[in-house]
């Protein structure tokens, strides 16, 4: 007897193959393909419905939120049913056991560095673990999505040496510590290593974080070392990941990902046809990899990414170079700089050079939007654009949107315009997405919770894909949400809807299937606030056979599993 028939349904099955209709059974978990007639404890009706597989999605920091939220909200009741986390070189584990201290280096870290609440790390995880498999011990049975974790390389250097591991270089011994301690982890079932050397990230105290220490023959040895183990992978975030690489980077990428034979993902490839050179530069490092026998992936994201700016608090507008001098300052001293006309012209100087990379679209101030304010001074002027409000005052957009963020003390909401939504750079997307190391993804879920909202993009891209832009068809829609990331990391009997495969399924109505607007809830725990989206048209999401969301609601259940390499996953060569 089946544990649940779903009759009727337009199965896209993940393959990139014509959907097609049919019953779809489950049984112990597992996928299958019942004869007519078949018996089933319970059953549902999906005629004009489409089920695809659980969506995939390759970069996700939900490392902390699953011990306060299991269902990985909102990436769930968008459809995702495997996450991948511990990215960018920041984990929650290994911890020194020796040194309590580290806990709490590692809650400031990444409250800094990947915009998550301090108090919500500090209240809503136990932080009881040492080794990278008591962390994942400590998550196994109490999530509802299944979720695979690298290592991050600032946790490894942090455990091995100390506070020496920022701005220090290891001995020879300390470095062979470091290759037992991710081979430790490896064994637990971690994916592989994570790393950064990326300019824009700094640590709680505002120092370059442990691994942009690091040296190439670092880097090189830990990978070596990922290829020793079954079903891993690396992850890495250079510099030039956020606009174009340098020679230096491309060559440290292609040694990395030759040297462990294993694939390496980057995130995120930005694609805007006013910058037509990035693209071809940026895959350059895909094409010299694969010449010396490896693979490296570009991820990229398949919409615009609501996100919010403030002139208060800490986000994307103090990456650009010279802001955060400005924007770290005391409210009133920033007050005082932000209204020297002399100031804001050497802030907008900045901004358009060459070293502000993909920043520099940020200071399109002319295009945001105001959001949220809290002033009598500001009242009405939420959803308008600052061009119009500039014009009626007869100021440049950057001198009236620093007025209107000053009578709010700096609180008030900045919503940018993206300066990419053009019909070129669209063209542009579908154009890149052709190529083979190019995969969907990077939608950060689980971090920046109060400025970003990219968990949704799995809802938005089909909507888009059904009744929008239409750049794809639905069933490479699916295919390039499910079965390409589940390739690119080896996942066994997941990624399609095939006989035996796990029941990891998504069912939607192609009429509605979309993401709500990109809103600020309070429920994290603090009291603390996050960016939330509605998922639209999603029926019911099941993880391994069991419905954890229907109709946008969980349902309770805590179905999914800690996926670990080599149970889990099988090695994806690139030899």
């Amino acid at each position: 007897m089946l544990d649940h028939l779903i009759k009727g349904a337009t199965v896209v099955d993940g393959t990139g193959a014509p959907a097609f209709t049919a019953d779809v059974g489950i049984r112990d978990g597992r996928i299958v393909f019942p004869e007519p007639g078949a018996a089933a404890r319970t059953s549902e009706d999906a005629s004009g419905l489409i089920l695809a597989p659980g969506f995939v999605d390759p970069h996700t920091h939900y490392d902390a939120q699953l011990f306060w939220d299991p269902y990985a909200t909102p990436s769930l009741n968008h459809g995702v049913t495997t996450v991948a986390g511990g990215n960018c070189g920041f984990t929650l584990a290994p911890l020194h056991p020796d040194r309590p201290e580290d806990a709490d280096y590692t809650r400031r870290m990444m409250s800094k560095v990947e915009g998550m609440a301090l108090k919500a790390l500090e209240e809503g995880v136990d932080w009881s673990w040492s080794s990278f498999a008591e962390y994942l011990d400590a998550l196994d049975g109490r999530i509802a999505v299944n979720a695979g974790f690298m290592v991050g390389h600032c946790a490894l250097r942090r455990y091995v040496m100390g506070a020496d591991a920022v701005g220090g270089q290891p001995t020879p011994e300390q470095l062979r510590q470091m290759v037992a301690l991710l081979g430790e982890a490896m064994e637990a079932g971690a994916w592989g290593l994570s790393t950064t050397q990326s300019a824009t990230h700094s640590d709680g105290d505002g120092a370059p974080v442990a691994s942009r220490h690091a040296e190439p023959a670092e880097l090189i040895a830990l990978s070596r070392a990922v290829g020793k183990y079954e079903g891993t992978q690396l992850e890495a975030i250079l510099a030039g990941c956020l606009d174009q690489f340098s020679d230096d980077e491309i060559e440290l990428f292609v040694e990395m990902t030759a040297a462990a034979g294993r694939p390496l993902n980057w995130n995120v490839l930005t694609i805007d046809a006013a910058v037509p050179e990035r693209v071809p530069r940026q895959l350059t490092a895909s094409e010299r990899a694969r010449k010396a026998g490896g693979r490296i992936v570009a991820l990229t994201m398949p919409i615009l990414t609501p996100m919010n700016m403030s002139l208060g608090t800490f986000c994307a507008l103090n990456l650009i170079p010279g802001w955060g001098e400005i924007l770290g300052l005391p409210v009133p001293e920033r007050i005082a700089r932000l209204r020297d006309p002399a100031v804001r012209a050497e802030m907008l100087r900045r901004a358009d050079s060459k070293e502000a990379g993909v920043f520099r679209r940020l200071a399109r101030f002319d295009r945001y939007v105001i959001g949220d304010t809290y002033s009598r001074e500001n009242e009405g002027l939420t959803g308008r654009v600052v061009k119009d409000i500039a014009a009626e005052r007869g100021q440049d957009a950057f001198q009236c949107l620093v007025e209107i963020c000053a009578n709010d003390e700096l609180r008030t909401v900045l919503w940018p315009m993206p300066t990419d939504n053009d019909p070129d750079s669209w063209a542009l997307r579908r154009e890149t997405w052709e190529h083979e190391d190019v995969m969907l993804g990077g939608s950060d879920a689980g971090a920046h919770l109060d400025r970003m909202c990219g968990a949704p993009y799995t809802t938005r891209f089909l909507g888009d894909c059904l009744r929008g832009r239409k750049l794809v068809p639905l069933e490479r829609a699916v295919k390039m949400l499910t079965d390409d990331p589940a390739r690119l990391f080896g996942l066994r009997g997941r990624g399609r809807i095939a006989e035996g495969y796990h029941a990891d399924l998504v069912l939607f109505d192609p009429e509605q299937i979309d993401a709500g607007p990109a809103t600020l809830v309070h429920d994290l725990p603090g009291d603390s606030p996050r960016l939330d989206s509605k998922a639209l048209g999603v029926v019911s999401v099941r993880v391994n056979g069991v419905e954890a969301i229907r109709n946008d609601e969980v349902t309770g259940a805590l179905p999914g599993l800690v996926l670990r390499s080599g149970r889990d996953t099988r090695t994806v060569s690139t030899r």
